[in-house]
């Protein structure tokens, strides 16, 4: 959830009471927030000591899908509208005097498809810009940039003083070199290659290069004199920059998704859009596209959604009459109507502002949280039933409890782990088809899911190295591996795994663990000649993960189907020929060994260590 910092002093003035911590604590866990600190005591104790400090703030949580709530203004106006002090505002597009023929445009090229092909603009006027809504301006694009946008991968803001550009404006992509300007906090005009270059340094800046650095051609934004507005999504230009003074402000948004565009346009000119002369308008642009299509932007209209009262009082277990209902959802910025032809139900306008509304439910959440989920009352459900452990999950606590009994200790490691860590670091080739892979990792430690436990057990030893030897640990847990046979291409598997680390290698150690969880599950151990319907066996196996010689495969004897009597008959014909009528069925089901010494190496463990691990799926009976 973000995280929001606001004015302590100047949020209570806009909600017209000085609240205590406590007071609007209760206020915004009422409405879905949670107040995470008051820095007024920080504050207050800096300033004895004669310490610099700024004015008190509350860092409030506010839910990840509430982009309308990440500023000053947004926060102010909801809860506004929740303690019934306003109406929701009625956002409005204001045209020009000429109508839609003096409207600004902008011309889109076909060559920003390659890059980043969506935009959207919009304009503000008459802006009277305090120190204060200047900042918050700043933040709420720092704060959708890193939500919503993905660090500006998915969209990107730019916001203009509109007096020092003459539209209209021209969205294109040019080669690097054909790109030169003088960057925001630079007079110094530099090519667009020459830039990235230069902010490679930057701390702000090289995070964001790699979105277009390897692109043929960058996105960039001119003006009927071909002066750069910016070049989305790293840097603005120096001419175009917004200030205190600025009056009337043209905000540009770059995409590479057309939703999450949309609802970026709408809320940057939205929660401004209270300070210009005219509050809540919003002057739109005309965007013509490639393709010789246009659109309006921003496109604030609101939606409809048709909400049932009896829907709303069975989830919620009222019996609230359609009109109460109206007045609650008004107080969450919605603006419901009664049906002319339908008594049951709520015709609900929602407006551009809130994106995270798409079905009847949320509306009845927000019906809820306006009446107070404390204030619901406490009913048994008219349903009931009794729940009960998975096959699989009664299996693995046969093996957890007998495991822990025997002295060793389980662990719990993320089932995401580098690509090396499940590959290289355990000498183990990937063949591509094996491991389910993270398209957008965000850190190199979570690139894949596990296909093995030894991973996350030998990290678990890496990081209590200091803890008495010997050091026995275990995990019983799912793996994953892809599987072109399932609807989601993959599966889960439950594996047993453990790690032995002493002085000496403990070959020996893995082993009896391995045979004491068969013999809790009751599965006998026999020879791979044997001529037994069910049991287990180990012999020597080449796993590169374990020191040549020092390894072993578990085999597994599932027991017989049942079968009809040409069946029998071929298993007598089998027996005449001293042919295995058993053998056929045995399955590789695990592993165990003593760990190769480059493999220790690499998880930094300078001790030996012996390792098992076995599917435990192939004991569930079917």
């Amino acid at each position: 959830m973000p995280t929001v910092s606001v004015d302590k002093a100047e949020l209570f003035e806009r909600l017209g009471h000085q609240y205590t911590t406590e007071e609007f604590d209760r206020l915004c866990f009422d409405y879905g927030l949670e107040l995470d600190e008051d820095t007024t005591e920080e504050v207050e104790a800096a300033i004895k000591k004669g310490l610099p400090a700024e004015r008190p703030q509350l860092k409030i949580e506010v839910p990840a899908n509430r982009y309308d709530l990440v500023c000053m203004e947004g926060i102010s106006r909801a809860l506004r509208a929740f303690l019934g002090k306003e109406d929701p505002p009625q956002y409005r597009l204001a045209y020009p005097p000429g109508g839609e023929k003096d409207l600004i445009t902008v011309t889109v090229s076909p060559e920003t498809q390659r890059v980043r092909p969506f935009f959207a603009c919009a304009v503000l006027r008459n802006l009277k810009f305090t120190p204060q809504s200047y900042a918050s301006f700043i933040d709420l694009q720092d704060k959708l940039h890193q939500n919503i946008g993905r660090r500006r991968a998915l969209v990107a803001i730019g916001t203009h003083d509109l007096d020092t550009l003459t539209p209209p404006f021209r969205y294109e992509a040019r080669t690097p070199t054909n790109i030169s300007f003088a960057p925001l906090g630079r007079e110094t005009v530099h090519t667009a290659a020459e830039l990235m270059q230069i902010y490679e340094s930057d701390k702000h800046l090289s995070r964001y290069l790699p979105i277009i650095r390897d692109s043929d051609v960058y996105p960039i934004i001119y003006d009927a004199e071909d002066h750069v507005l910016s070049m989305p999504p790293i840097i603005n230009s120096e001419h175009s920059k917004i200030t205190l003074q600025t009056k009337n402000v043209f905000i540009d948004t770059t995409a590479t998704d057309d939703t999450k565009l949309q609802i970026v346009i709408n809320m940057v000119a939205s929660m401004f859009s209270e300070y210009c002369a005219e509050p809540f308008t919003i002057e739109p642009c005309k965007i013509i596209f490639p393709d010789g299509s246009t659109r309006i932007s921003p496109d604030i209209a609101p939606r409809t959604i048709t909400a049932r009262t009896s829907y709303i009082n069975s989830c919620t277990s009222l019996s609230l009459t359609p009109s109460t209902i109206q007045s609650l959802l008004t107080r969450m910025t919605l603006s419901p109507t009664l049906s002319p032809n339908d008594p049951d139900a709520l015709i609900v306008s929602i407006p551009c502002t809130r994106p995270d509304i798409f079905h009847e439910c949320d509306v009845m959440e927000d019906a809820a949280v306006a009446y107070g989920f404390n204030n619901l009352p406490d009913i048994f459900p008219q349903t009931s039933s009794v729940a009960q452990p998975l096959p699989i999950s009664k299996l693995t606590d046969v093996i957890r409890r007998e495991w822990a009994m025997a002295g060793w200790v389980e662990a719990l490691p993320f089932i995401l782990c580098s690509h090396e860590e499940n590959f290289a670091f355990m000498n183990r080739p990937d063949p591509g088809s094996l491991a389910v892979k993270i398209a957008n990792p965000k850190t190199l430690e979570f690139q894949v899911v596990r296909t093995s436990l030894l991973p996350g057990l030998l990290k678990t030893i890496r990081e209590n190295r200091s803890h008495a030897l010997p050091i026995r640990v275990f995990e019983l847990s799912d793996v994953v591996f892809k599987d072109t046979s399932r609807e989601r291409q993959a599966r889960n598997e439950r594996h047993a795994g453990g790690v032995w680390c002493a002085r000496s290698a403990g070959f020996e150690v893995v082993h009896g663990l391995l045979d004491r969880a068969m013999k809790m599950l009751e599965v006998p151990r026999i020879g791979k000649g044997d001529e037994k319907a069910t049991g287990y066996y180990i012999k020597e196996g080449d796993d590169p993960a374990y020191f040549p010689g020092r390894a072993a495969t578990i085999y597994y004897r599932p027991p017989p189907p049942k079968t009809s009597k040409i069946g029998d008959l071929a298993d007598e014909l089998k027996s005449t020929l001293h042919i295995s009528k058993h053998q056929d069925r045995d399955i590789v089901i695990g592993t165990l060994g003593v760990l190769h010494p480059t493999v220790l190496e690499k998880f930094e463990i300078t001790y030996p260590c012996s390792a098992l691990e076995f599917n435990m799926e192939v004991f569930l009976k079917r």
